[in-house]
């Protein structure tokens, strides 16, 4: 049994008397029995030989100290209970055996009380020394200090306890790095120790032996030192492992005795508490004290929960004793809080042990409301009287007070009340009865301005400190300095000066700051007392009082004897982020904080508070926006999506009120910019972007199109008026600088969107921001901020971080200068002197933890350096004080920072510290604003070559924002090549491409998606000059005269034509939706020069049919038509352009049903003021519609004699006799067109912009007519094929009704001369131009020369007929013909594809005659299948000639020549083919385009452009061989032009050399090289050149490039050889392999950019540390005083880090691929091919994983009808090579075909979240991959969007493949933002696994 002693202090009150009797009660009553043993007594007996202390039965005999003020005082607990007198007894006993004692159990102040004790009882002096991670050798034995110029050691703790024979007590053991503590191994075990100053410590045994047989003397000239015998260690520590430290060193655990120092029993601890809190019902204590204990025990630990710190209990019964109706619940949460350090399965294990106790909070606890008064007590200046409203009462109680005078309020400006606030400050009061306190909260929600609020309310000053990582105990508490003689000293911290003083310390960050360094404050916040490194000691006041009672000494002794007191006022007040539950390394609250603080949690406030707080702040800011972002923000905080939480962090209440200040004075501003600005959302991964923009849509912030539209037409200026700099709309005066050196001058060359970004920066630069600028590398950053910087005349000083950056680094430089350090301010100091502008660059480079001192200088304007002077705000806290830095008011910082992520990686500054500043985005420039500025940098680069590199570049910068390439290209790139084209012009651009490129020249992948890149765009990287495949040009036949066209001359065949006139009806318009489609237009002339142009193309359905193309001719940009008939729609493009536009009809022409009617449209384009309005013409229903293009308006005209709308019989009518309406649309461009019936006999005139209609009756059946000018028509008779023109005023008026005339044309055969006249056949042309051909091409055609009217035209006859003189002269007028060889065949027969379908179409004539003429360039040109082209003329014989859709023939009357461009084949064709055949007898349909180009648009949607006319082509292909480069072949000299000194004499031929050797200089031989005077070659002053035939070898380029034959075959057979081996290595067959091959070929580039990233993550965790006192590697700033005196353990040096001991593992993070091997993936797999892409994706995560299993821990499960858990791969057994790959893709191809059918998606996706939970690991993931047949089971989208997140710790995402309908759209509606994604194309698969793995890869790098 246990002993125990009671002691009944003397004098105790009569509550301490009633807590004894209760305690009496509960503890004597159960030992009243019979037979229990006397216990222990601690006795104090005084006899003649000195004091005697016995604790039972140990004696030991005190001596009197002989320095009394080093002996602990007021640490014996009264009265003593008994574990405590067991534990001094058992200590006592080791004493007297001369034994060291270690004290091992849980943090908390227990075990130090206990040695204090001892110490305090045995009346021993003590050396205290708190040991931390920065504790060096010196610290303990020796320290060197500098006294007069030398330099002297200084016994430390160890060595002053050893030979004064004191107790050295070390805490801490476990902090101390392994090295240190082995120093004392010989003084504990022998009680030796060699010193450095060569004195050698000796044991008091052998001393003494040696002392009989030598003199003293002697002894101490051998400086051999006694150590005393009373000598004794306590060390003090915590068991490691369990705690994290350094493990004992086996040798210096032996030479120590350990005592297990558990909390204390129950009932002792009960005991205690009882005495504390006689208010408290007792019932109430046993059960906190209860649920502590519970919280204590090893089942607790086991489950991972930190330990409780009961000895904090005290404080909080405490509180109670005050308050007793409080709830317990909420007090212990202040000693423990749970919510905030656990996972769930801890917080209910605490909730659980909570109601256990039933301390669950109850109805009858009541909760603190707020702080109603604090009142001063007269005679008492540091403590006041503080109510507190608690429910409806109010109660007062004492606390301490700072020392400034007590001013009560209520209402600060800069600080807005809210009940939270309120009931928090509340909170804070009652624990700052007691204790020390420190508050979580998550960033920017309000921590500093509360700690600021309560520091007001009582008096206190306010000391901020900020903590970060790689500070040392040293910062903290006392720095080294010299003095102005050199001699070194101790600087108090600004820790130790405000304990002195009274104030508050604000400790911010103490979750950065390292665990141990944090340690030695345990003491001066336990017991209030502190020992520093210069031997001064801080005690609690009424210790030091007693002290100066006891001893009778006044303040001055103890001062020298460096003895101060703390101040009772002194409190520190700690902030902290939350720790992260889970994480290795920011679960910072650990068992030993927990010990030091009350911890009150700061939470978010609740909206109506926020919208308080933030209305109250900026009374102007408009509600609504106030409402609208506070919605979207609580929406972000109240998820449990990890990334929404993300964001919400961005979103701080600091962050909020910079939003609504910059809304209050820019109303006109948008919501959406300022969020998107606010998270940065530009550089978000692509998840957590969308998540934020889903949030952002629905709560109805969105991006209005006024404002994309006037950022678009936004054209910001700038300009200096008057002193006066206005940007865009923001002004500012110009500041007038005192050191103008100091203003940047940069070129700059203003673009619209850097202004842009200057605006803004301008905007928050006026409201008092800091500016933070984000970007990828090179796109302007530093100019701008030069720029802008220049414009406002402000001075910089510039800083540039890197990942050496030091806190010192950051404000001073130190130097030695004649033996005295010396600081030198660096550019940060000086700014905020002098009120320069500091710009910060790189500052993503430093660690964060450096950077983060920066916070307090934003926030506060408060900063300490490091030489002890500090920064401040306030200029009359200044006044008088040297070492006070006031903030200058222009004094402002611009942070300039990489983008967070891949693959900079720098370190996250913009998630740290980003909420600070006033961050703006800064992106390459948009292609117009980068054109503009590249115009500008090289004005003499020709302006295509800008364009393609704009846009090529524009096009890597998506692929990089969408994963696909890694590197981020910027404009700095695209600026450097422009230089170099601009200096030296002549060289390509794609060669100078490469000095870009050359760096992924190694990467295959890379290089490919590169050089495709650039080939798209035009960019001929690769191609050589000779590279031209123009095609091939034939003769032309002769041209002959045929024939005249004559006219009617006599009146009487002249007929009249009456005309009437109408108003056309017009329905409508109805509104139909225009989508737009992006174009992605492929330039051709990539590799090389071809008559194509570029191609794109259309997004048609599969069953649609291309009927008509039409171009109409802008200002800036042509426009193309394209109309489609099945279904009817339209699709319309300009080029140069970005963008298709589509028109679907469907609603107005449905398709039938039967298929009988097969409509068919044309389209005409109209021209201003109907700009993008075309007129749709269906040929059957005669049905014209006039469609807007802008707003989708379309409305039917109804004109002539079509007033009546077709029945609607008519369109379901017999197909043979249907009537043919066509429509003329020579001259749409002016907006008008002329209609008529096939063997109709009339014209419709239809005046688009009058709405009138004109009917012109004919005496004729029409065929065709030709509108060959405005006022002169050509038709064409039916049947007999006779021609007619028809003569018309230009405008029709509608009273002269009889004004149109028909002239008959009568062809005549030209005589052969023997009189015999050809028959002639009249033939119907198929094409007339409108325009004449210009005379110098007439003339070059015919051979002669002639200037006359004259038209162009074709038939299936000819080439080309020229008609001269026709139409304007009445004269004969001659025809010219080129005759074919045959004709052209026009049944559509011709047609390959119609071989099969000929029969009762094959008479039909097909609807396009594919036929144009370029007058300008000369040439007719059309579309003809194959079969009409002589292939055998065109291709050699070998050569098997290419599938083609058909041919342009280009028929150049200039040249004579016909040329045959073959139009790639069509890549996919509407299963409609007899539909098809009747629109054209080619695949293709074609339209001129510009003046020499023709645009051809293949029946499946594909558009071409091409280039046809000579000068044209000329042009192009001068400007493709600029592009590529003039390497002419020559080898290349380099030439030293020398200025040799000597002058020229004069010129001769020089000596002849018989044997003819080369000579170099020397002005004597001829036929040398760089001599002077003589003849030669490359010399100076010589008459002429003579080679003397000594050659250059020159190797040819050709030669160059080419590898041998044998060398290539060699290394084929060497790889083919190695690859055979391997398989067979592996067993597997070629087959296999080949099949393996084809799946890793689809995905090598996402599994290369995902090991890309993993390979660059790696390599960042392994970065190297730096590592300090060192004895070799660079001088540590820190140390060089330390230097000074001599030691030298003071550089530092790069090394691997070692993970702190006792630190969690690292683990992998765990992922589990669940794929969809049900049947409908195999049966779907034929369409979409889904089943092949989840087998893709599956192969992507073996290769992409492979090697990197310790970082990633996957399996992969499948899930079909068969069941949720397929295991195909396991975790501990991953396939390690192809065949075992290939394996698990063939098991997954064989279930999904023999499975059963059905799903269990939803049960696959919980059990694998539920399962994968349960393991360990850093993260978890689950991909889900399915198709979306959900429904189809009966699965709803929100049961699976629950599976989905049912587990907050697991992330999981789902990926749809793309199913029938729009299945899967709305099934991603439904499901959280981010988290699922829909692969309409299965090729997306892998991509949108890159995505996954990059974002989370990142999100914890």
């Amino acid at each position: 049994m246990q002993s125990r002693l009671l002691l009944f202090p003397r004098g105790s009150g009569p509550a301490a008397v009633l807590a004894l009797r209760r305690l009496a009660y509960i503890v004597l009553k159960p030992l009243s029995g019979a037979g229990y043993p006397a216990f222990p007594r601690i006795r104090r007996l005084e006899t003649a030989a000195g004091d005697t202390i016995s604790i039972g039965d140990v004696h030991f005999k005190l001596k009197e100290p002989k320095n009394p003020e080093l002996v602990p005082l007021k640490h014996m607990l009264e009265p003593i209970s008994q574990s405590l007198t067991q534990h001094l007894r058992w200590i006592m006993q080791k004493d007297l055996l001369g034994q060291d004692v270690f004290l091992i159990g849980p943090p908390g102040p227990l075990r130090r009380s206990i040695a204090m004790q001892y110490l305090e009882l045995t009346k021993r002096e003590v050396e205290y020394m708190a040991l931390s991670r920065d504790t060096t050798e010196t610290d303990l034995k020796q320290r060197r200090e500098i006294r007069a110029g030398t330099a002297f050691y200084i016994d430390q703790c160890a060595v002053r306890a050893a030979t004064e024979g004191r107790i050295l007590v070390l805490e801490g053991l476990e902090k101390a790095e392994r090295n240190v503590l082995p120093v004392l191994n010989n003084l504990l075990e022998n009680r030796e120790m060699q010193l450095e100053d060569g004195r050698f410590l000796m044991s008091a045994d052998r001393y003494d032996k040696l002392l009989k047989e030598h003199t003293r003397k002697e002894l101490d000239a051998w400086k051999i030192v006694r150590v005393s015998e009373d000598f004794r260690v306590i060390a003090l520590g915590l068991p490691v492992p369990r705690y994290p430290g350094n493990p004992l060193d086996p040798p210096l655990r032996s030479r120590f005795q350990a005592r297990d120092i558990y909390c204390l029993p129950f009932k002792d601890q009960l005991a205690v508490l009882y005495a504390i809190g006689p208010n408290v019902p007792s019932e109430r204590v046993s059960q906190m004290l209860s649920f502590a204990s519970t919280l204590c025990s090893q089942e607790s630990t086991t489950l991972g929960l930190p330990e409780f710190p009961v000895d904090n209990l005290a404080a909080v019964i405490k509180i109670m004793d005050v308050f007793p109706t409080l709830s317990a619940q909420q007090l212990l949460h202040r000693l423990y809080p749970y919510d905030l350090m656990l996972g769930k399965e801890g917080r209910t294990g605490v909730e659980d042990v909570l109601k256990t106790f039933e301390l669950l909070g109850s109805a009858s606890s009541s909760t603190p409301k707020a702080v109603t008064g604090i009142k001063e007590i007269k005679g008492q200046t540091l403590q006041a009287i503080a109510t507190v409203q608690i429910g409806d009462k109010e109660m007062a109680f004492q606390i301490p007070v700072g020392t400034r005078p007590l001013k009560f309020h209520n209402r600060t400006p800069k600080f807005i009340r809210t009940s939270s606030h309120d009931r928090l400050l509340a909170e804070i009061m009652q624990s700052h009865m007691v204790k020390d306190i420190c508050l979580i909260g998550g960033k920017g929600c309000g921590k500093t301005v509360i700690a600021k609020e309560f520091a007001d309310l009582l008096a206190y000053r306010i000391e901020p400190i900020t903590l970060y990582q790689d500070m040392t105990a040293r910062d903290l508490l006392q720095q080294r300095y010299t003095l102005p003689n050199g001699d070194t000293a101790w600087r108090p911290a600004p820790l130790v000066t405000a304990a002195l003083e009274g104030k508050l310390v604000v400790l911010d960050g103490i979750h950065r700051v390292n665990p141990g360094t944090l340690a030695i404050l345990q003491r001066l916040i336990h017991d209030r007392e502190l020992t520093l490194y210069d031997g001064s000691r801080l005690l609690r006041a009424d210790r030091y009082q007693e002290l100066k009672k006891v001893l009778c000494l006044s303040d001055e002794d103890l001062q020298q004897r460096f003895i101060y007191p703390i101040h009772p006022s002194f409190r520190i007040l700690a902030l902290a982020e939350p720790p992260a539950v889970g994480s290795s390394t920011q679960q910072w609250l650990g068992s030993e904080l927990l010990t030091m603080f009350l911890y009150h949690s700061v939470r978010p406030l609740a909206m109506k508070e926020e919208a308080d707080i933030l209305t109250k702040m900026i009374p102007h800011v408009p509600k609504e926006a106030v409402a609208q972002l506070l919605r979207f923000t609580h929406k972000l905080r109240q998820t449990s999506d990890p990334t929404a939480l993300s964001l919400a962090s961005s979103l701080s209440t600091r962050q909020l009120l910079r939003i609504c200040s910059r809304f209050s004075h820019y109303p006109e501003e948008s919501l959406y910019h300022a969020v998107n600005k606010a998270c940065l959302s530009r550089f978000l991964p692509s998840l957590v972007r969308s998540t934020l923009q889903k949030n952002l849509k629905d709560s109805g912030i969105e991006a209005t199109s006024d404002d994309v539209e006037q950022q678009e037409k936004a054209n910001i200026r700038c300009e200096i008026n008057s002193g006066i700099l206005t940007i865009g709309k923001v002004s500012v005066p110009l500041y007038n600088p005192d050191e103008k050196m100091k203003v940047p001058d940069v070129l700059f060359y203003e673009n619209t969107q850097h202004m842009e970004v200057m605006e803004d920066m301008l905007k928050d630069f006026l409201l008092g921001e800091h500016l933070l600028l984000v970007g990828n590398q090179g796109v302007g950053k530093n100019k701008i901020v030069d720029h802008f910087l220049h414009l406002l005349n402000r001075p910089r000083e510039y800083l540039q971080l890197h990942r050496d950056t030091t806190v010192q680094s950051l404000t001073l430089q130190p130097s030695v200068q004649h033996g005295v350090i010396t600081y030198e301010d660096s550019p940060l100091v000086r700014a905020v002197k002098l009120g320069h502008i500091l710009v910060i660059d790189e500052a993503d480079k430093a660690p964060t933890n450096v950077t983060c001192i920066l916070k307090t200088l934003v926030e506060s304007g408060e900063m300490i350096l490091s030489d002890g002077r500090r920064i401040v705000v306030d200029p009359t806290s200044a006044e008088g004080r040297p070492d006070v830095i006031v903030v200058h008011p222009d004094f402002r910082m611009i942070v300039l920072a990489n983008r967070p992520g891949f693959p900079f990686l720098g370190n996250d500054f913009f998630g740290a510290l980003g909420d600070i500043f006033s961050c703006n985005a800064v992106d390459n420039p948009k292609p117009r604003s980068e054109l503009a500025m590249l115009r500008q940098y090289g004005p003499d680069v020709p302006e295509p070559v800008l364009q393609k590199l704009v846009s090529a570049f524009g096009e890597l910068r998506n692929m990089a924002d969408q994963g696909i390439i890694t590197y981020p290209y910027s404009t700095r790139e695209v600026v450097n090549i422009v230089k170099h084209l601009q200096k030296f012009p002549t060289e390509g651009l794609a060669n100078v491409v490469r000095n870009v490129f050359d760096f992924d020249s190694y990467n295959g992948e890379m290089r490919e998606i590169l050089v495709n890149t650039l080939h798209k765009h035009g960019i001929p990287i690769g191609a050589k000059a000779t590279n031209i495949q123009l095609a091939k040009e034939l003769p032309l036949p002769e041209c002959k005269f045929t024939s005249h066209w004559t006219f009617n001359q006599p009146e009487s065949r002249k007929l009249l034509c009456p005309t009437e006139c109408q108003q056309t009806t017009i329905k409508g318009p109805v509104y139909l939706r225009v989508k737009g489609y992006p174009l992605e237009r492929h330039e051709s002339r990539g590799l090389s020069f071809t008559e194509q142009q570029a191609h794109w193309r259309i997004p048609l359905n599969e069953v649609n049919i291309v009927c008509d193309v039409a171009t109409a001719k802008g200002e800036a940009k042509d426009s193309i038509y394209v109309a489609t008939c099945n279904p009817v729609s339209l699709y319309s493009m300009s080029v140069p352009g970005n963008t298709i536009h589509h028109m679907d009809l469907y609603d107005i022409f449905p398709r039938n049903a039967g298929g009988i009617w097969q409509p068919f449209v044309t389209v005409a384009p109209l021209s201003q003021p109907l700009h993008d309005q075309v007129v749709l013409h269906e040929e059957q229903s005669n049905v014209i519609l006039l469609l807007n293009l802008t707003n989708g308006a379309v409305s039917r005209i109804i004109s002539g004699k079509e007033q009546q709308h077709p029945k609607k019989a008519q369109w379901w009518a017999n197909r043979e006799d249907q009537d043919v309406y066509k429509m003329c649309r020579e001259f749409s461009h002016k907006n008008w067109l002329v209609f008529y019936k096939e063997q109709g006999n009339f014209l419709n005139v239809l005046d688009v912009l009058e709405s009138r209609s004109h009917s012109i009756s004919l005496p004729i059946k029409v065929k065709s007519v030709h509108l060959v000018a405005e006022d002169r028509w050509l038709l064409v008779e039916s049947k007999t094929n006779k021609k007619f023109l028809l003569t018309k005023p230009m405008h029709i008026e509608s009273d002269l009704s009889r004004i149109c005339q028909l002239h008959v044309i009568d062809e005549e055969p030209v005589s052969t001369g023997f009189g015999i006249t050809p028959a002639l056949e009249l033939l119907c042309p198929c094409m007339v131009s409108k325009e004449e051909l210009p005379s110098e091409n007439l003339s070059i055609a015919l051979g002669q020369k002639i200037v006359s009217p004259n038209r162009i035209l074709s038939d299936k006859n000819s080439y080309a007929t020229i008609v001269v003189g026709f139409p304007d002269l009445m004269s004969p007028n001659e025809v010219y013909m080129w005759k074919r060889r045959a004709p052209l065949d026009s049944t559509g027969a011709g047609s390959t594809r119609d071989k099969f379908f000929s029969g009762s179409y094959q008479s039909a004539n097909v609807k396009q005659t594919n036929c144009i003429t370029l007058t300008g360039a000369n040439q007719v040109i059309r579309a003809v299948p194959a079969g009409e082209v002589p292939r055998s003329e065109i291709y050699p014989k070998d050569t098997k000639p290419p599938n083609t859709a058909g041919f342009l023939e280009v028929t150049d009357l200039n040249s004579k020549k016909i040329k045959y461009i073959p139009i790639p084949s069509v890549l996919s064709i509407s299963p409609y083919t007899q539909w098809l055949s009747k629109i054209s007898d080619t695949d293709v349909l074609i339209a001129p385009m510009g003046a020499g180009g023709v645009v051809t648009v293949d029946l499946g949607g594909h558009v071409r452009v091409w280039e046809t006319g000579f000068d044209h082509l000329q042009r192009s292909l001068l400007e493709w061989r600029n592009m590529i480069g003039q390497e002419d072949g020559r080898p290349l000299q380099i030439t030293v032009e020398k200025d040799s000194g000597l002058d020229v004499t004069a010129p001769k031929h020089g000596r002849v050399d018989m044997d003819n050797t080369p000579h170099v200089g020397g002005n004597t031989w001829a036929g040398g090289t760089g001599g002077r005077d003589t003849a030669g070659l490359g010399g100076k002053g010589g008459p002429y050149r003579l080679d003397a035939g000594h050659k250059v070898y020159q190797v040819s380029q050709a030669e160059k490039d080419a590898v041998p034959e044998e060398v290539k075959r060699a290394a084929r057979e060497m790889a083919e050889k190695a690859f055979k081996e391997r398989l067979k290595e592996i067993h597997m067959s070629e087959y296999d392999a080949a099949t393996y091959e084809r799946f890793s070929r689809a995905i090598r580039r996402q599994v290369q950019s995902i090991r890309v990233i993993l390979d660059s993550l790696q390599a960042k965790g392994k970065e190297r540390q730096w590592l300090r006192h060192q004895s070799i590697g660079e001088l540590d700033d820190t140390k060089i005083i330390d230097g000074l005196t001599g030691e030298k353990a003071i550089y530092k040096r790069r090394g691997e880090l070692e993970p702190e001991l006792g630190s969690p593992q690292q683990k992998p993070k765990r992922l589990r691929l669940l794929v969809d091997v049900s049947g409908s993936m195999y049966r779907f797999n034929g369409v979409d091919g889904r089943l092949e892409r989840s087998m893709e994706a599956v192969c992507m995560v073996l290769e992409a994983f492979e090697n990197y299993e310790h970082k990633f821990k996957y399996d992969i499960i499948g899930h079909s009808g068969d069941g949720f858990n397929i295991e195909l791969v396991r975790s501990e057994k991953l396939p390690g090579n192809n065949k075992e790959r290939l394996q698990v893709m063939k098991t997954m191809h064989a279930h999904a075909q023999f499975c059963m059918s059905g799903d269990h998606t939803l049960e696959g996706t919980e059990h694998a979240v539920q399962e994968i939970a349960k393991e360990e690991a850093d993260e978890h993931f689950v991909i889900v991959l399915s198709d979306a047949n959900l429904e189809r089971y009966g699965i709803n989208p929100a049961r699976f969007a629950q599976a989905l997140t049912c587990n907050p710790q697991v992330n999981a995402f789902a990926i749809f493949i793309g199913s029938l309908g729009d299945q899967a759209e709305r099934l991603q509606q439904t499901l959280p933002a981010g988290r699922s994604f829909v692969a309409m194309d299965t090729k997306q698969i892998p991509q949108i696994l890159q995505q996954i793995f990059t974002s989370t890869m990142l999100s914890t790098a």
